[in-house]
């Protein structure tokens, strides 16, 4: 379809506008369309298929066997499969793949190790403290909404203890 601008070149950049509740849609072409500010949307990133694709273009072995005709004793997902979807079959591919993991990791990320902040669980008493202030919460709203001020002013109190 021309540009309906300059009507010299292929419009590839659809303009929609809606002027009092009616639609009205513009073909432009890259030119004529930066110079009505328009931008086109970029175009989306590759898959995770893709890229793995292209990280594993190498064929290598894994024990004897075909990178690819590794299978998981478990699911019986292939390489092949993981390659062409981005995820694996089931929890025990992990150990079955877990040697052409460490080197898509290792050439992903530079290394095959975590590196950075782990997540801690909160200590037990920490726990306890939050739950209590969380039932004193939820007690002092409905004192308040019951009008209870005598009994909402001492969970209150008990509240800025806690906290």
């Amino acid at each position: 379809m021309l540009c309906e601008n300059c009507k010299e070149r292929e419009g590839v950049v659809t303009v929609t506008s809606v002027i009092g509740g009616e639609k009205r849609e513009i073909f432009l072409c890259e030119k004529c369309a930066a110079e009505r500010g328009v931008q086109p949307e970029p175009t989306p990133a590759p898959q995770i298929g893709q890229l793995l694709q292209k990280l594993h273009a190498q064929p290598t072995l894994v024990a004897g066997v075909g990178r690819d005709q590794a299978r998981c004793d478990f699911c019986s997902a292939t390489l092949g499969d993981f390659r062409a979807t981005g995820r694996l079959g089931c929890p025990r591919c992990y150990a079955a793949f877990e040697t052409s993991l460490r080197d898509l990791l290792r050439r992903v990320h530079g290394s095959a190790r975590h590196s950075g902040r782990q997540y801690e669980t909160p200590r037990r008493d920490e726990l306890e403290r939050q739950t209590q202030v969380g039932e004193l919460r939820a007690q002092l709203k409905r004192a308040i909404e019951a009008e209870q001020f005598e009994l909402a002013a001492d969970i209150r109190d008990r509240l800025r203890v806690l906290e």
